[in-house]
């Protein structure tokens, strides 16, 4: 079970990373995967990914593609959700299209499970799902067909039953691209971000498209996102190019759900709690789905007079203006320390999932 609350289980085919903005600063797949390399049982998958630069952990830029590690989802029969890839991208341009190609493949081979996808690059993803980020291989794919090609020879010999479900759904007409199970989604932490990669992520087809807003380290307006006929007509400016994925039949024109938290671990930025009301306001107003994950290890107030007001965990010296709240919780996760409004999981109905003790509804259901 993974500790993080929105997903059920980690999967990560994929291992290695490189910073693409100010999100990435404090990333804890790097802190794990440097520790992860110094473990006797691990070394060999995460040796080589990180290194020290003037006493500080950063990536190398390495990528390693675990390919015994694609049999996991196969493995499981009761349904499970995963998130695909929390130690890296998986659109990351060290990993090859064909591997991509295998990890959809397995995807598409376990209906019974869903699948999260995050990533910081968007284009790459877009440019998968349109074809043109896989022209060297002199086929047009990722289509329908090459992924299930994938699929079968992947499945045929190892997991008869998943090859046999998987020919009998082609054959009656109920297979459905894109992959229903499979959500994609795009990590932003402000503004800039959400205005640079949502875009993109609205020109790739899915069935459920997905924002996490988290770090949250600037405010995030993303009303323009949550309103399909407003959005309709401007993303094609917004890409700079041809628009897609809002012409497929499958495609929605808006997000689907939006994850919001704040920093956490050492060096944990400011998260100013009005960012995370306001997502959850915008959400309410927009009938989407949200879960607040957590407000972080630095969450802070605002005054009436705009001045801030701190929320640490220990004293930070502002003065008359600003005082200290204790957080029990060292990520700022157990949201009865929240204010009432923020306490917002959502979770699908089909689902009925328990978090922290309550049951939560809304989030987005497919099929």
């Amino acid at each position: 079970m993974s500790k993080i609350e929105w997903t059920g289980e980690t999967w990560n085919p994929v291992l290695g990373c490189s910073k693409v903005s100010a999100g990435c600063e404090n990333c804890y797949a790097l802190r794990d995967s440097w520790r992860q390399a110094h473990h006797p049982k691990q070394v060999a998958n995460y040796e080589g990914l990180t290194k020290k630069v003037g006493g500080k952990v950063q990536w190398t830029g390495k990528i390693r593609c675990i390919p015994d590690r694609l049999s996991k989802p196969l493995d499981e029969k009761k349904p499970t959700t995963y998130f695909v890839n929390s130690m890296s991208d998986l659109f990351h341009e060290g990993v090859p299209d064909e591997f991509i190609d295998q990890v959809f493949a397995v995807m598409a081979l376990c209906p019974q499970h869903t699948f999260q996808i995050l990533t910081k690059r968007p284009e790459r993803m877009a440019e998968y799902f349109s074809g043109t980020g896989v022209a060297p291989r002199g086929i047009e794919c990722p289509t329908k067909n090459h992924v299930l090609n994938v699929a079968d020879r992947i499945a045929w010999r190892n997991f008869p039953r998943q090859f046999e479900r998987l020919e009998q759904s082609v054959k009656n007409g109920a297979f459905k691209w894109p992959i229903p199970n499979v959500w994609l989604g795009v990590s932003v932490e402000d503004q800039a971000t959400a205005d640079e990669r949502i875009p993109h992520l609205l020109n790739t087809p899915a069935a459920v498209r997905f924002v996490s807003y988290e770090p949250a380290l600037g405010p995030g307006d993303f009303a323009l996102f949550l309103d399909g006929p407003r959005l309709a007509g401007k993303l094609a400016d917004m890409i700079g190019g041809d628009v897609a994925a809002i012409n497929d039949p499958c495609s929605k024109e808006r997000l689907d759900w939006i994850i919001a938290g704040g920093e956490s671990g050492p060096g944990a930025r400011v998260c100013e709690i009005e960012n995370i009301r306001s997502v959850v306001r915008q959400c309410r107003d927009a009938g989407v789905a949200v879960f607040v994950k957590q407000l972080g290890a630095n969450p802070h107030y605002k005054k009436p007079n705009g001045r801030p007001l701190c929320m640490a965990r220990k004293p930070c010296g502002h003065g008359d203006w600003a005082r200290s709240v204790a957080l029990e919780d060292h990520k700022g996760g157990n949201w009865d320390e929240w204010p009432e409004d923020l306490r917002v999981r959502e979770m699908p109905k089909a689902a009925g999932r328990l978090l922290d003790g309550r049951e939560h509804n809304g989030m987005p259901v497919t099929g």
